[in-house]
């Protein structure tokens, strides 16, 4: 019924979607390939005003003067180390940029003759001119169509108004901008599409391709947004880039006290993701602990510290608006820091902060999703501008060497709530596969240890002495990242690190034992202890002043947690051992009766 309906109503002038990279439009005084030379031009037919007017200049970068997008054949295609967007240097000799759109979402160079190369996407498909059609009132309702009635009841129709007009065309919703595949694929189901094409790509030079232009003594005025991962903090702290830019800000403060142009950066410290942490962490405590561990970091001179939420939308407003003071009306923005930090879910929540019309980054919990420099509209006034960078890799941080079904257990998405053991020396705690605590010494006769990290990863307390038992028996199973029995081995070597910790309160955790990439243990004692920290090889662990000082109120008892992957392990293991003895009983059962047959056949032979 509703198909009649569309192909009977007043038709909609069909509108053409423009490309938000190339313009499509031919070139003005460009004549037809059936028009001869001679012929003068078909004259152009009269602007209507519910067509799109014609666009002169739109987006010219990578314009042609064919009335299609240019396509880039697979022998035309630059080097791999020039797709990443934005990492060119025309000082360091490198080759130009391809002659290739940006993919606003994760700022690859896009191209759509190779599927099983970076950066290809795929034009959508086109639209039937009675896709969304308006439907005509007064033909619907029409006195002698049978079916009006029956589309009335079921209520595919409103009731017909006492002047039934032709609704007027509806302005076309803005265009989406084009992205890569595997921003989509990103997008709409959390995964890359091709890692193998990812894998491709050369490491991001992020010393090259974007710390020199942070710290140029010369140029806009530089605004370093280092963004951390508050659950995360000394892993996803990026070290390397707070020691640069403190360099900087030094040397260029002594140039400029002596009357040389100097371009002195300033430094503000985000910490996203403060919505898992437990809401008994005061603001003001969080931030005196942020400050201790970036100066522990490296960064010295800091220009402000904020606390934020891009999913809950906390502290966003007070950012906004310290940045735009600090960047001017022609500064340079940087936002950096490690993979998976939140760079482009805090931008996005920015622009909604203030409103701006951006395109919208692609945000996915994949470490890596943005690929090249994003340069990013509608958040800053004027000529300032913003940069969204591709993450810093972080080797000691733990996710790394994960699957993507191992990091899904490993994120934190939700509050953290804290996982209590009171136990004594000779005891372990195991933290998944990932992760072990062993209490060796200690001068008091029970400390409590506290797990934060995702709730998903399954934990064990017992003695010390089963623990070579439990790496053979449980890794990979109950015992969860990593999934698979062999995928510890393939971890690295399992490695021990010793740490002499000191405690005054029975009441409050003081000392953070924390692994980079995955949570830490709170341990609180009045006393001292050494314990012995088992992961693998190349996993940075920290000793730290304590986050979150409060513990669980109900301890956790003896043996593994009640969790998903455990259950599924038990009821694994309980099946095979059931099936391993209905088989024996069933071979019990046929055993016997073979022998009184073969009985009975030698009695009858005889």
């Amino acid at each position: 019924m509703l198909s009649l309906a569309r192909k009977l109503s007043t038709r909609r002038p069909t509108k053409l979607a423009l490309h938000p990279f190339y313009f499509i439009s031919p070139p003005s005084g460009s004549q037809s390939n059936h028009t001869s030379s001679s012929s003068p031009p078909p004259p152009s037919p009269p602007h209507k005003p519910h067509q799109n007017p014609p666009l002169l200049a739109i987006l010219r970068p990578f314009s042609s003067s064919s009335p299609q997008p240019p396509t880039a054949s697979s022998h035309t295609l630059p080097p791999l180390s020039a797709l990443r967007g934005g990492c060119y240097d025309e000082d360091s000799g490198d080759p130009p940029p391809p002659p290739l759109p940006l993919c606003p979402g994760c700022g690859v160079h896009m191209q759509d003759s190779d599927p099983s190369l970076p950066g290809y996407f795929s034009r959508p498909s086109p639209k039937s001119p009675d896709y969304h059609a308006p439907l005509d009132r007064r033909r619907l309702l029409a006195p002698d169509d049978p079916h009006t009635s029956i589309s009335l009841k079921s209520g595919l129709l409103p009731l017909q108004q006492d002047n039934p007009i032709s609704p007027e065309p509806n302005p076309s919703p803005e265009t989406k901008p084009l992205v890569c595949a595997r921003c989509h694929s990103l997008r709409h189901y959390g995964r890359v599409k091709h890692p193998a094409a990812e894998n491709l790509l050369p490491d991001f030079d992020f010393d090259r391709m974007v710390g020199p232009k942070m710290v140029s003594p010369s140029g806009p005025r530089s605004v370093v947004l280092v963004v951390v991962d508050a659950a995360d903090f000394d892993g996803s702290f990026p070290r390397k880039v707070a020691r640069l830019v403190s360099a900087s800000i030094d040397q260029n403060s002594r140039a400029w006290k002596e009357g040389k142009p100097a371009n002195v950066p300033r430094v503000v410290l985000v910490a996203t993701k403060i919505d898992v942490l437990p809401s008994s962490v005061s603001p003001e405590t969080l931030d005196d602990w942020v400050r201790k561990r970036a100066r522990v970091g490296g960064a010295n001179k800091l220009a402000g510290v904020h606390l934020v939420s891009a999913v809950r939308n906390w502290g966003l407003r007070n950012l906004v608006d310290h940045v735009a003071e600090l960047a001017g009306s022609r500064g340079n923005v940087w936002a950096v820091g490690a993979q998976n930090a939140g760079k482009s879910t805090l931008i996005n929540a920015m622009g909604r902060c203030v409103g701006g019309k951006l395109s919208h980054l692609t945000e996915a919990p994949v470490p890596g999703t943005t690929l090249g420099i994003v340069r990013v509209e509608g958040v800053l006034s004027g000529q300032a501008k913003l940069f969204d960078t591709p993450g810093i890799l972080h080797p000691y941080q733990i996710i790394t060497r994960l699957t993507r079904e191992e990091q899904k257990l490993v994120h934190i998405s939700k509050e953290m709530r804290p996982r209590t053991y009171r136990i004594m020396v000779g005891h372990s705690v195991h933290l998944g596969g990932l992760m072990r605590l062993d209490v060796e010494e200690s001068s008091v006769e029970t400390i409590y240890v506290t797990v934060w990290a995702s709730p998903l990863l399954p934990l064990h307390m017992g003695k010390t002495e089963n623990a070579s038992a439990m790496i053979e028996d449980h890794f990979g199973r109950q015992l969860q990242p990593p999934i698979g029995e062999r995928r510890a081995s393939e971890l690295g070597k399992w490695v021990r690190k010793e740490f002499n910790v000191k405690g005054h309160s029975w009441d409050a955790s003081s000392v953070d034992i924390a692994a980079a990439g995955l949570g830490w243990f709170a341990i609180g004692l009045k006393g001292e202890a050494v314990l012995g920290v088992w992961t693998y090889d190349g996993i940075d662990v920290v000793s730290r002043d304590s986050l979150i000082s409060k513990r669980a109120l109900i301890f956790e008892e003896a043996g593994f947690t009640v969790s998903k992957i455990v259950s599924q392990a038990d009821s694994v293991r309980n099946k095979l051992k059931h099936n391993k003895a209905e088989k024996k009983k069933h071979a019990n059962k046929v055993g016997p009766a073979n022998d009184s047959s073969s009985v009975c056949e030698a009695a009858m032979g005889a």
